[in-house]
């Protein structure tokens, strides 16, 4: 399994927010289905509310 860094934001309750997230995974899009499934239910957001714009690996 690879690290990556996602950098991106999502419409929170004040206006966009900005995260930055590390996690496992064996490819990027994987990473990115975990970190969209992730948001979706620690803050209630659906996948257009969140915009993904950086995936490295580390």
């Amino acid at each position: 399994m690879s690290q990556f860094t996602i950098r991106g934001e999502f419409d929170g309750r004040t206006g966009p927010r900005t995260f930055t997230k590390e996690i496992d995974a064996e490819n990027e899009n994987v990473a990115r289905e975990h970190i969209l499934s992730q948001f979706g239910s620690e803050h209630g957001l659906k996948r257009t509310q969140i915009t993904i714009q950086e995936v490295s690996a580390q």
